[in-house]
C-alpha cells in the first residue's frame, strides 16, 4: 500500500506529541501519587532536557545523525520505554529510564524534521505540524478518563512509543536523506559566547516553562480544580496553539525580534496570572490562551529568525532545541521542583521573574544588533 508521505508524517507527529502529551501531562501526577516528592520529580523529568542539550554538542565535534544513528535511536525509544514497568518504584532507575528515553527522542525528532522540510516544505511545514498538536490533545482527553492506576499510564506510552517508532521506520524507508549529508558541511559561523544575550534569552524562557509543563497538574489540582478541568484547561492552549500554527504566516514576514519581544511579554503575564488566580477558571483559561503566542508565535518566531541570522541553519535550530529546550528545560524542571517543594505558593511568580529576564536580555539584543544593522 503506497501511503502519500504527507499522511505517514501527519501519523508521526500525532503519535509523537501522544507520547509526549502521556510524558508530560500524566506521568508527574503518577510519580506525585505514589509518593515521590516534588524535587526527586523536577530531578528525573530533567533528564530529557539535559540529554537534548547535550547531543548537539557532539554534533558540533563531527558526529552525524545517520541512517543508522536514527535506527539506533528508535530501538532505544523501545527499550527505554518498555523499562518503565520495572523502573518506576525506583527514583534511580526510573532516572536512568528517562535519560535513554531523552536520548532516542531527541535523535528521531530532528531526522524526522528534515525529511519533513525538505519533502513537503516550509509552506506546508505547519499544517502537517497540526497533528502533533491534536494528538496531544486526544490523548490527554482520552487518557484522563481512564487513569485509574500508574499502569495504565505506561500501557499508554509504551503503545503510543511503538506505533511512533513503527511509522518512524517507514518514513525512512520511504524518504531519500540526501539532505542530512550534506547539512553538516556547512561553515560553522555560530558564536554562542559572542551572541549570549540572544542565547541566554533563549534559555530563560524555556526556563520560565519549567513550571508549567512538569508542576500545571499538580499544582492546579492542589488548588482545588479536578484533574478532568485541568487537562482541559492543557488542551485549550492546545487547540488555540493549533490556531496559531495555521494562521500565523503572514506574521512570519514582520520584524521577528519584534514579534519575539510581544510574545516573551505574554509569557511575564501568562505566569502572572497564574500565579494570582490559581482557582479563577476564566483567568486561567485566558492565561491559556496566550499559549498560543507565548508558545507557537514564539517558537516559529525563533526559528524564523536563527535561521535568517547564521549560515549554519542546520546547526543552529539544533542548538536551539539543545540550549534552549534542552538546556532551559533541564534548569526550569529542576528550579520548579525545588520551588515547588519549599515555596509552592511562589512557583508561576518565578516563572514570570525568569520570563521577565528573558525580556530584558532580548531588548539589550534588539538594540545591540540595531545598532550593528542587524535587525
Amino acid at each position: 500500500m503506497n501511503i502519500p508521505m504527507s499522511v505517514l508524517l501527519s501519523f508521526f507527529y500525532y503519535f509523537y506529541f501522544s507520547n509526549v502529551g502521556v510524558y508530560v501531562i500524566f506521568m508527574p501526577k503518577v510519580l506525585s501519587t505514589i509518593n515521590y516528592t516534588a524535587s526527586e520529580i523536577g530531578i528525573i523529568f530533567s533528564a530529557a532536557p539535559l540529554v537534548r542539550f547535550l547531543l548537539p554538542f557532539l554534533f558540533m565535534r563531527g558526529i552525524r545523525l545517520n541512517q543508522n544513528i536514527f535506527y539506533f535511536a528508535l530501538i532505544l525509544i523501545l527499550l527505554a520505554s518498555s523499562s518503565f514497568y520495572f523502573t518506576i518504584n525506583s527514583f534511580y532507575m526510573l532516572l536512568l529510564s528517562n535519560i535513554f528515553l531523552g536520548i532516542g527522542l531527541s535523535l528521531v525528532l530532528p531526522y524526522i524534521e528534515v525529511i519533513s522540510l525538505d519533502i513537503i516544505g516550509k509552506e506546508r511545514y505547519g499544517k502537517i505540524r497540526l497533528f502533533g498538536s491534536l494528538g496531544f490533545i486526544l490523548i490527554a482527553l482520552v487518557l484522563v478518563k481512564f487513569l485509574s492506576s500508574p499502569q495504565i499510564a505506561i500501557n499508554f506510552l509504551v503503545t503510543v512509543c511503538f506505533i511512533m517508532v513503527a511509522i518512524s521506520f517507514i518514513i525512512t524507508k520511504k524518504a531519500t536523506t540526501k539532505e542530512q549529508s550534506n547539512q553538516q558541511e556547512d561553515i560553522n559561523d555560530i558564536d554562542i559566547l559572542k551572541d549570549w544575550r540572544l542565547w541566554l534569552s533563549f534559555v530563560m524562557m524555556q526556563m520560565s516553562f519549567g513550571s508549567f509543563y512538569n508542576f500545571f497538574t499538580i499544582y492546579e489540582t492542589d488548588h482545588g480544580i479536578s484533574l478532568d478541568m485541568t487537562i482541559y484547561l492543557w488542551s485549550f492552549g492546545v487547540i488555540i496553539e493549533m490556531f496559531m500554527l495555521f494562521f500565523q504566516g503572514r506574521l512570519m514576514q514582520k520584524n521577528l525580534l519584534f514579534i519575539l519581544e510581544i510574545t516573551t511579554m505574554s509569557a511575564v503575564l501568562r505566569w502572572f496570572l497564574v500565579f494570582a488566580f490559581p482557582q479563577n477558571l476564566p483567568i486561567l483559561f485566558f492565561a491559556q490562551s496566550l499559549h498560543a503566542v507565548s508558545f507557537a508565535l514564539y517558537h516559529t518566531a525563533s526559528v524564523g529568525y536563527l535561521f535568517g541570522l547564521y549560515k549554519h541553519k542546520s546547526l543552529a535550530q539544533q542548538l536551539y532545541y539543545g540550549v534552549g529546550y534542552g538546556f532551559g528545560g533541564l534548569s526550569g524542571a529542576m528550579i520548579a521542583g525545588y520551588i515547588y517543594e519549599y515555596y509552592p505558593k511562589y512557583l508561576f511568580l518565578s516563572s514570570s521573574l525568569i520570563a521577565l529576564i528573558a525580556l530584558y536580555l532580548l531588548k539589550e539584543w534588539h538594540s545591540r544588533s540595531t545598532l550593528r544593522g542587524e535587525s
